[in-house]
């Protein structure tokens, strides 16, 4: 189990880079006791929700795409895109070159323990996913 401060602070520097790279906010830090978290980030166009079941010992990364500014349904496959979907995408599009330095730009990171790791392997993954976002075809 992980504390909710733990996790959020996690959260925010794992994945610093939606906001110094990708012009996304901070927006949302939703807590339910210790047995789910949830931080929201959102841009313009997308809002990237990193939630955790503490219980269940599931983390999951979604990019939602609005529409006209609100949240999709979470059951629309072209707008609720979880990140296993994206990574299927995203892999066959990214250089070995690209996928070498989004492993460097991650080295400083030291994850503290397991759930740590979780965040930051999915954190690799979603940022080498948002670099070929505008490339994705979703059906």
């Amino acid at each position: 189990m992980i504390e909710r401060k733990e996790y959020t602070e996690a959260v925010k520097l794992f994945y610093s880079f939606l906001e110094t790279e990708f012009g996304f906010s901070k927006v949302n830090e939703t807590i339910n006791g210790n047995a789910f978290y949830d931080v929201e980030f959102k841009d313009r166009d997308r809002v990237v929700s990193v939630s955790y079941e503490n219980i269940e010992d599931h983390l999951e990364v979604i990019v939602f795409v609005l529409q006209n500014g609100k949240l999709p349904d979470y059951d629309d496959k072209t707008k609720s895109l979880h990140l296993k979907q994206l990574n299927r995408l995203v892999i066959a599009k990214a250089s070995k070159e690209e996928i070498n330095l989004n492993a460097e730009y991650f080295a400083k990171y030291n994850p503290k323990n397991e759930i740590e790791r979780k965040l930051l392997k999915e954190a690799k993954e979603l940022r080498l996913c948002l670099k070929h976002f505008n490339e994705l075809q979703f059906e």
